[in-house]
């Protein structure tokens, strides 16, 4: 027919406020223009390169929600979610009012449960589900929606824990959020990470292409091959299909490299070698084998995806984002691009990705970038490591005392 039948259920205040603590005007954008992003969102991330068609688009709000903002003169405000509610009404979205049940929790989540499981009941067969919303408490939904063979996407600008996250078949996270709202290609590989969705979805012609051209390439290689390059020709050759199912569903090109079962296959961050026949690069290279985390940081990089840098990297990113939260007016896209750049020419060759996981961190810490006057070195550094320790213990991964502190100082808290 031509497009993908979709249901699309907004849990608002969970996103808008996710998206406020990480750029208050793109939140405000967000809210007020609704109809702009929701047309891009129809083309982002598709099966099969069609376009969505939005069949249920509903919005569920609590109108007495607000945030803490300022007025032009800088004194103390609130904003009140219901100034937002005509926006959505006029994007055609059907707008569920959720008054909060007690002092933190709204209704919000339990009626858009009850709406997809019977949006599965309906007639009509929604191919895809969207859910915008960071709660983990939703993951029993998105099992039920897999167990229906329904496919399902996440938008969420918080740090959504991975048992969420990993269930969907695309996760919109908030860097690609923001690039959304703002009109800017959501670009997939600057960025690391993505839900492991298995192979139900790969479009079978285009990733035996993927397999074929992969494989010579690695049985002719004489040397590690370059990973960025051979994406650069992958996205040439295969085509569009490569992005618009980020690489085949797996969610990265290293993730999709791994289910070809290269024989003596190993990956760097640039890098990728057979082991019997390469000789691997020298550690200290660009290029080199993932850095030996200790042990209580590996559980975070495998579990939260904490990226894999060195120990003595950790400090100078801090720095660099203190250094632009001083002299810029904050956006996150920029602040991103701006601070790896500044990074490489450093000698510190992080991704955006990276970049962006540390920014997250520290405003959910509770030092956003955007706060006047802007946050040191130290205090992003405190922020961005309480926030990972916060998360390892709402995702029930165990820490002794002894290993609380060697994650403390592998990432540099006292930088």
């Amino acid at each position: 027919m031509g497009h993908v039948r979709t249901a699309f259920f907004l849990d608002f205040d969970n996103v808008f406020s996710g998206l406020f603590k990480l750029d208050p005007e793109v939140a405000v954008q967000f809210a007020s223009e609704p109809g702009v992003w929701l047309q891009r969102l129809s083309t982002t991330l598709t099966a099969a390169e069609a376009p969505r068609r939005w069949l249920i688009l509903r919005c569920y709000l609590n109108p007495a929600g607000w945030v803490n903002t300022r007025d032009a003169a800088g004194e103390p405000n609130r904003l009140y979610f219901s100034r937002f509610r005509p926006s959505f009404v006029r994007a055609g979205f059907e707008v569920i009012d959720c008054p909060r049940y007690n002092a933190t929790k709204n209704a919000a989540d339990i009626r858009i449960v009850v709406d997809a499981v019977d949006a599965l009941a309906d007639d009509t067969r929604y191919e895809e589900f969207v859910i915008a919303s960071g709660d983990s408490d939703m993951t029993p939904l998105l099992q039920r929606l897999r167990r229906a063979d329904r496919r399902t996407m996440i938008v969420s600008p918080a740090d959504a824990a991975e048992a969420f996250t990993s269930i969907a078949d695309q996760l919109l996270d908030s860097q690609q959020l923001i690039a959304l709202i703002q009109g800017e290609p959501v670009d997939l590989d600057d960025f690391e990470g993505g839900p492991d969705t298995g192979a139900d979805f790969v479009p079978d012609e285009a990733y035996e292409q993927f397999r074929a051209i992969v494989t010579a390439e690695y049985e002719a290689a004489d040397a590690p091959l370059n990973m960025a390059a051979l994406a650069y020709r992958l996205r040439t050759e295969v085509g569009p299909v490569v992005g618009s199912t980020n690489w085949f569903g797996f969610g990265s090109f290293a993730r999709a490299l791994e289910t070809l079962e290269l024989p003596n296959l190993h990956l760097s961050q640039h890098l990728l070698w057979d082991e019997s026949r390469h000789e691997a690069p020298e550690p200290t290279a660009p290029g080199a084998p993932r850095t030996v985390l200790p042990e209580p940081v590996e559980r975070l990089a495998d579990q939260l995806s904490l990226p894999r840098l060195p120990q003595a990297w950790w400090p100078s990113i801090y720095e660099t984002l203190a250094a632009y939260a001083r002299e810029h007016r904050f956006n996150l896209t920029q602040c991103t691009s701006w601070s790896r750049d500044r990074l490489r020419d450093n000698g510190v060759p992080v991704s955006r990705g990276a970049v962006a996981f540390v920014v997250r961190g520290t405003s959910f810490g509770g030092y956003p970038l955007h706060r006047q006057p802007p946050p040191t070195p130290a205090e992003i550094a405190s922020a961005f490591v309480n926030n990972v320790l916060s998360r390892a213990e709402a995702a029930q991964i165990p820490f002794t005392d002894e290993e609380a502190a060697a994650v403390r100082a592998w990432l540099g808290e006292s930088a």
